[in-house]
């Protein structure tokens, strides 16, 4: 499959599976209050690339990981820009910094049982922070150990064939499960791309004009009676627009 089938497939299951989780692109993140709100930016002129931001919680080995990881999910393609562009791991990284990184809301006092039926929840004794960390240094263990070289300096497809083996857990990571890494990574890169840019990431509101959503807007419901497509710009918390 050429690069481009395989970016159009995963943006397309992307717009059918978003309708799943709507509340993430409202206001909330899904993840936690950030400790400060992401600075606001205009509208860029030309190809989007995220705005110039260092990492606070991340190393930079680990943000290389992100910032390669994320393209390969949403990437960029005709229909605009992907999760990188978006400024998705800022958004992961300022997430580390709440309460929800550090699972201060979480009951973790166990019994764990990690190989319980999934429908009974979240089974393991760490913390998104502790997922993260073994995980991004496991991930590159097993990206060195098949071709020598780390994830991040890996070509696309064999970026591609690293993360479908720890989604489908047909490779095995030293310290913690592989599927329980990629359902992180994939869970935040979603909620980056779509949540409000307050947060960090979609910046641009790239995310919000894929789908056409209208963002913090006070009212719009009588055009979704209509039937119609909705004609305005999305507006973020702050007020911009593009």
């Amino acid at each position: 499959m050429s690069n481009e089938n395989r970016g159009s497939s995963r943006r397309d299951f992307l717009l059918k599976t978003i309708t799943l989780a709507p509340a993430v692109a409202i206001g909330s993140s899904g993840l936690g209050a950030l400790a400060s709100p992401a600075p606001a930016t205009a509208a860029p002129s030309g190809p989007q690339k995220a705005r110039d931001y260092q990492p606070t919680w991340f190393t930079p080995e680990e943000y290389a990981f992100l910032q390669a990881a994320v393209a390969r999910l949403i990437p960029a393609d005709e229909r605009g820009p992907g999760a990188r562009e978006a400024g998705v791991p800022e958004y992961i990284d300022r997430q580390m910094n709440t309460p929800y990184a550090t699972g201060a809301n979480w009951y973790m006092q166990g019994p764990f049982h990690p190989d319980a039926d999934k429908l009974l929840g979240y089974q393991l004794p760490l913390v998104p922070r502790q997922v993260y960390r073994l995980g991004l240094a496991d991930a590159d263990e097993v990206a060195k150990a098949q071709h020598g070289k780390a994830f991040a300096k890996l070509n696309d497809d064999q970026q591609d064939a690293l993360l479908q083996a720890f989604e489908a857990g047909s490779v095995a990571f030293r310290q913690i499960p592989a599927q329980v890494f990629f359902t992180f990574l994939l869970q935040n890169t979603r909620e980056g791309f779509f949540s409000d840019p307050i947060h960090g990431g979609n910046q641009g509101m790239v995310g919000w004009r894929l789908i056409n959503f209208p963002g913090a807007r006070a009212d719009f419901m009588d055009w979704v009676e209509r039937g119609e497509r909705y004609p305005f710009p999305p507006v973020s918390l702050r007020g911009e627009r593009t």
